[in-house]
């Protein structure tokens, strides 16, 4: 009771102030109101009297004058005519007797040759007085005195005090209720839920998590109960697909069997993942950190596998806030409210992220590895960097698995060739796998790059060497095979280098099977209006910004669409969702002013002024937000020039549940040959891509639906689980060398 009763109190005193402080505006509005009303009035009457009354008082005529003020008087309105030596000559007959011989406001006008106007206590009475000189003469010969009663501005000061007492008395009453009513049910019956939903947990019966109460209300109790509740809920409805899998004899890799799994095969021993790219960054906006999860389908792949597998994930530090949420080790538990894993950052300097990152990652390998038209750039500064990065990240892991027998290392992309062999060195009984999310080209368009053969010499030192396609697993082989002293098995396909074996395996990486674990209930035409368009159909893409994804000829095969089909125009409007990337090197500079240049002149040529067949949305999204265009567009485009396997496919498939959408899919992704019920492209084919939009938008529903649901299941019996599955089952059966094999 006492807590209500504070509660209560804080609110009446609250809406006190408020009311007092809403009256006294409303007085001093209510007051300026009137007043104006007043001068209005005695204006009219004054400046209106004063032309028929100033001739008479030139003359001198008294009774000319007071006859006037007779006519014109009123028992609200008093006048009276004064001299040029401010005394009263004549007034109506109500003021005749009460009238002020002199007033202020009449000598001031008289004097001054202007109109003075004022309030002034008159017989006991609020009275507004306004005075206008004669002005036939200078000096003026008199002046006349307009007198209003100003008592309902007392009047009217009062009765708003009093009905917004009334008000007071009705809106604290009104609020008092509603705050019981809100406290009972935001507070009294989530905490009896807890407590009811406790007792049924001891007694061993399952149960469904409560409601969520407020954190800011509850505090920490709430996020560990709530986060309690959902582990054990998430963990109940696994374990009950699994059992229904195991009874339909399936064999599905989900969240709970990979977690098994790897129970079984690490036990106590921690996974260390490692990356580039840090699954969130935090960032400053304004005087606020911000959370944000990159736009990156390595992310997208890895956090589900860190979530189900627990670990710890090492990455560069990139936010410019990383630095503030994390521990002096550059530690975070990930999620906040529910943590599975743990987030390792590196710091890196300006220097070192320039040579390493943008230099020669992003301007070396990446367009080396992606046959796009774009000339590699190696600079030796660069490769210094790169080699000073992987050495820093080696020293991170180390130090992590330090004291931990026979550890698994995953390690990602391009960004740490060098990784697996400076690992190995130290701890030989490490068993070391590197992923390479990009394509791998021909032994010839490798052979540009200076320092080939350190960079082979890298990767093998990983004992398993995966790639999304045996394609680019045979290119990799053929590349080693004619660059440095070694034996190539082409039945086993591994790389046999005195005592060490390196195994090269295709390992397609995919999706969880829900993009997101608690989608939005966004509707399509929630989405149409938050673009301000309205239009039939919808197509979307989801892309970084980058010269291999193909916007600009995306964008002109659209074009070419609306060309080819005007019948679709106004009807058809394409939406493309583009995350800057690499902003700091000046190709992408140069895509960029490309994009925007493309977009502009497809707009100006097929467009109309009320309809742009082509939205453009710059900047981050996150999930949640690309949730709603992926369910409710009727087709997604992935048309890359040149990928590896390119994620946005497979999330746009995993979201649609409801067996609906066309995939128009680039075969020179590595997505293309799983997702074969995907219409698919050549992305220089302008015709064929218009064409594929056309279909998209014609096919059949029975079709359509026919399409996704293969689609769907693809995706769903090969998830990231399963990947992840396989690549450490693999690696698993790998023998490790002994400990006084390498340094210790």
């Amino acid at each position: 009771m006492n807590v209500f009763m504070r509660l209560l109190g804080g609110i009446w005193v609250a809406t006190l102030v408020i009311m007092a402080g809403f009256t006294l505006f409303q007085i001093d509005e209510q007051q300026q109101q009137l007043t104006h009303d007043l001068e209005s009035r005695a204006t009219l009457v004054g400046e209106g009297l004063k032309e028929a009354i100033e001739p008479v008082v030139a003359r001198g005529s008294t009774t000319g004058i007071e006859r006037m003020l007779r006519k014109f008087g009123r028992p609200y309105r008093g006048l009276a005519v004064y001299d040029k030596f401010a005394g009263l000559i004549a007034a109506t007959p109500d003021l005749a007797a009460n009238s002020p011989v002199s007033l202020p406001e009449v000598t001031e006008a008289i004097t001054k040759a202007v109109v003075r106007q004022g309030f002034r206590l008159i017989d006991g009475q609020k009275t507004y007085v306004y005075a206008t000189p004669f002005d036939r003469e200078r000096p003026p010969v008199g002046a006349l005195a307009v007198f209003l009663d100003a008592s309902p501005l007392t009047v009217a000061q009062g009765d708003l005090w009093q009905a917004n007492a009334l008000r007071f008395g009705v809106l604290a009453l009104v609020l008092s209720l509603v705050t019981v009513f809100i406290v009972r049910v935001s507070v009294t019956q989530p905490l009896t839920q807890i407590a009811r939903w406790t007792r049924t947990l001891k007694t061993g019966k399952p149960a469904p998590p409560p409601a969520v109460p407020d954190a800011r209300l509850f505090g920490s109790l709430a996020l560990e109960v709530s986060g309690l509740a959902t582990s054990l809920h998430r963990a109940r409805v696994a374990a009950a697909r699994e059992a229904a899998l195991r009874l339909r004899g399936e064999s599905d890799w989900t969240e709970e069997r990979l977690k098994q799994y790897v129970s079984q095969l690490l036990g106590d021993r921690p996974l260390i993942l490692v990356s580039n790219r840090e699954p969130v960054s935090h960032v400053w906006q304004g005087r606020r950190i911000t959370t944000q999860t990159p736009a990156s389908g390595l992310v997208t792949a890895m956090e589900p596998v860190l979530r189900a597998c627990g670990g710890v994930w090492v990455a560069h530090g990139s936010g410019d806030a990383d630095l503030e949420v994390s521990d002096e080790r550059g530690r975070l538990a990930l999620p906040p409210d529910d943590p599975r894993y743990t987030l390792r950052r590196v710091w890196l300097g300006k220097e070192e992220e320039d040579g390493y990152y943008f230099g020669f990652a992003n301007e070396g390998l990446w367009p080396l590895c992606h046959i796009v038209h774009t000339r590699p750039l190696f600079r030796p500064e660069d490769w210094r960097h790169y080699l000073g990065v992987n050495a820093k990240f080696a020293a991170t892991v180390l130090e992590e698995i330090e004291g931990t027998e026979a550890p698994l290392v995953l390690i990602q992309d391009y960004h740490f060739a060098l990784l697996p062999a400076l690992v190995k060195a130290e701890r030989s009984n490490v068993r070391v796998a590197l992923f390479w999310h990009i394509p791998w080209p021909n032994f010839e368009a490798f052979g540009i790059c200076p320092w080939q053969r350190e960079i082979l010499e890298g990767m093998l030192g990983a004992d398993l060497i995966g790639f999304h396609t045996q394609y680019h697993c045979n290119n990799f082989l053929e590349t080693v095979e004619r660059a440095i002293e070694c034996r190539v098995d082409w039945e086993h396909f591994a790389v046999v280098r005195g005592q060490r074996t390196t195994y090269v395996k295709p390992f397609p990486v995919s999706v969880a099977p829900e993009f997101v674990a608690d989608p939005p209930t966004t509707t399509r035409q929630e989405v149409l209006d938050g673009l301000g368009i309205s239009t039939e159909f919808l197509g979307v893409g989801v892309e970084r910004i980058d010269y291999t994804k193909g916007l600009p000829e995306r964008f002109l095969a659209l074009q070419r669409f609306f060309e080819r089909y005007p019948a679709y125009r106004e009807r058809l409007v394409f939406v493309q969702l583009a995350a800057p990337s690499r902003s700091r090197i000046k190709r992408y500079q140069e895509l960029q002013l490309e994009i925007e240049d493309t977009l502009d002149r497809v707009n100006r040529a097929v467009g109309t002024r009320s309809w742009r067949p082509i939205v453009y949305r710059k900047g981050h999204h996150d999930r949640l937000a690309i949730w709603p265009f992926y369910r409710h567009a009727d087709f997604c485009m992935v048309t890359s020039l040149h990928d590896g396997m390119n994620l946005v496919a497979k999330e746009f498939v995993s979201v649609r549940d409801d067996a609906d959408g066309v995939l128009i899919l680039s075969r020179f992704t590595g997505g293309a040959r799983e997702l074969r019920d995907a219409l698919l492209v050549n992305p220089y084919d302008l015709d064929e891509m218009a064409e594929a939009i056309r279909t998209a938008v014609e096919l059949p529903p029975e079709e359509r639906a026919a399409r996704m649901t293969r689609m769907r299941q693809v995706i769903g019996e090969h998830n990231i689980y399963r990947w992840a599955g396989l690549l450490l089952s693999e690696l698993a059966r790998i023998p490790t060398e002994p400990v006084g094999a390498g340094a210790q």
